[in-house]
Order: C-alpha cells, then sequence, then structure tokens
C-alpha cells in the first residue's frame, strides 16, 4: 500500500482532507484517529506534526506527504516538491519596531531575530550575507520585540493586522511564498502517480466551470472567440434551423464577464455547471 502523511490539525488539515475526499480517497471521520486505511485504492494515511511531515517523508517510512513549502524548507531535510495544491497559501516577511528608522532589511545585521522557521530565516539572511542572531520561538513571535527577547521578527504575514497591533512594521521584499506541496523523497511509483492525477485532477477542477450556451449559426465563430475551451469548444447544431448548442472549459474567475460577452454577442440559454474531477 501506498504510505501517505497528513497534517493532523490546523487549516492544511482541512483543506489536505478535503482535496483528498474530492480526489475519491477515504478519510478519518473523528480527529483523533492517528491512520486510516482506504482498502479500496490500497493506500493508507498518517495523521501527524505538520513540522514532522517532511522528516518522516524524507526518512523514507512514509512516501509521499502533503505540507507547507515552509515547513518542508525550514526542515532542511532531502525531499522535494511534486505538486502544489493551491491552498493553505502564505507569505513570510522580516518586520521591525514603527520607531525603527529603515526599510531594508540590511538594517537586520547584527540584531536579534525571532522566528518559527529558524531553518528557513537563517538560510535567506545567509543568502543575504546578513549576520544576524535567530532566535527560535514556538508561536505568538509578535510579542518577541516588545518582550525584548529580539529586535526584529520573521514571520507569516496576511493582512498585517496582527503587526500593526503589536507596534511592527513590514521591512524588505517577501522571503517565500508558502503554500501546502505534495512531497516525496524517491523516484515517483505508479501509486504516487496515480494521487498526483487525482489530486491534479481536482485542482484543475476548481480553475474551471463549463459553459454550455445556444447562439445563431453565423455567430459561432464569434462565440467560439470568447470560449475557446482547452483544446476546441464542443459545437452542436440544435433542432431549430440556424442555430447552435457550444459547450466549453472557462475560467471561473471570468465566467460572469464571459456570460455578458455572450448575452451582447446574442447567445441565449447560457448555463454554468460545477466541474469535480477531470483529466486534461
Amino acid at each position: 500500500m501506498l504510505r501517505v502523511a497528513l497534517p493532523n490539525k490546523g487549516s492544511l488539515a482541512e483543506d489536505s482532507i478535503k482535496i483528498l475526499i474530492e480526489a475519491g480517497y477515504k478519510q478519518r471521520t473523528d480527529s483523533r484517529d492517528l491512520v486510516t486505511i482506504d482498502e479500496v485504492n490500497q493506500i493508507e494515511f498518517y495523521y501527524l506534526r505538520p513540522r514532522d511531515i517532511a522528516i518522516y517523508v524524507a526518512s523514507g517510512e512514509l512516501s509521499i506527504g502533503i505540507t507547507g513549502r515552509d515547513l518542508l524548507l525550514d526542515s532542511g531535510v532531502k525531499a522535494q516538491e511534486l505538486l502544489s495544491l493551491g491552498f493553505g497559501k502564505s507569505t513570510f516577511r522580516f518586520a521591525i519596531p514603527v520607531s525603527t528608522n529603515g526599510e531594508d532589511i540590511s538594517i537586520l545585521n547584527g540584531k536579534r531575530v525571532a522566528t518559527s522557521y529558524p531553518g528557513l530565516v537563517k538560510k535567506y539572511l545567509e543568502s543575504k550575507s546578513i549576520k544576524a542572531d535567530v532566535v527560535q520561538l514556538d508561536g505568538a513571535v509578535e510579542s518577541a520585540v516588545r518582550l525584548g527577547v529580539a529586535d526584529a521578527i520573521a514571520d507569516v504575514v496576511s493582512t498585517g493586522n496582527t503587526l500593526r497591533q503589536a507596534g511592527l512594521k513590514v521591512i524588505g521584499e517577501s522571503m517565500l511564498e508558502s503554500e501546502a506541496v505534495l512531497i516525496s523523497s524517491s523516484k515517483t511509483s505508479n501509486e504516487m502517480q496515480v494521487l498526483i492525477h487525482r489530486l491534479n485532477s481536482v485542482i484543475i477542477a476548481r480553475q474551471y466551470v463549463l459553459m454550455d450556451y445556444d447562439v445563431k449559426s453565423e455567430l459561432v465563430e464569434a462565440a467560439c472567440a470568447l470560449t475557446p475551451g482547452i483544446e476546441s469548444p464542443t459545437i452542436s447544431p440544435l433542432k431549430v434551423e440556424g442555430w447552435m448548442a457550444i459547450r466549453a472549459m472557462v475560467k471561473r474567475q471570468e465566467a460572469h464577464r464571459i456570460m455578458d460577452d455572450l448575452w451582447s454577442l446574442g447567445a441565449r440559454g447560457i448555463l454554468v455547471t460545477d466541474i469535480h474531477a477531470c483529466r486534461l
């Protein structure tokens, strides 16, 4: 059986379970379960601390796993990304007190930087030839400066509200754009390829919708220019002479704009349908 490591808690855990269910795999129904065996698909899922997943996969004890790119890089182990999963996105930035002058990370030279990702931060600072003392904390690093433990922090930033409340401001460019990734440390087996194809089919399906509409025959070319599809739209004649039915995949985010354009062109009976999975 293929052995897969999954996060046991947090947003990564919830979204990992969701995408695997959509991909046709059995998942745990009780958050206290440590293992789920999917006999039908010949796969075992192990629920582990997100920070430990890269270590288990790199050791070869587990074939493949889902974790954050930040956790993978911070671990320093030899495992590679196989697929970006499109959820759990975050940005890593440096922050200093608002009263401190300067916007460039060069001001971190000789300073103390608190973070929950010491391996990642040390490697980044070294790449920028910055010598700083990295202070490892398990969480709530925003308070490190106020409590005198550090002069700056390196942490996940979304809206920046938490930093502002702590009297901090972001400096420099983004250190890392992270998201959930599928990782492995071995050659891709046939079983792993099946998992990759299934997950990828869900990822693509989430990005697209299926659009059906009717249009007069003389407007087919113009309509297809609006909905070219992935390879080509499907065109079928209607019972009513002079009208054609067209079906195509379109980007989910562009669906309403395309509907507006098709309606203005003269298309009618425009329908949009969710796609649960696909293989392209």
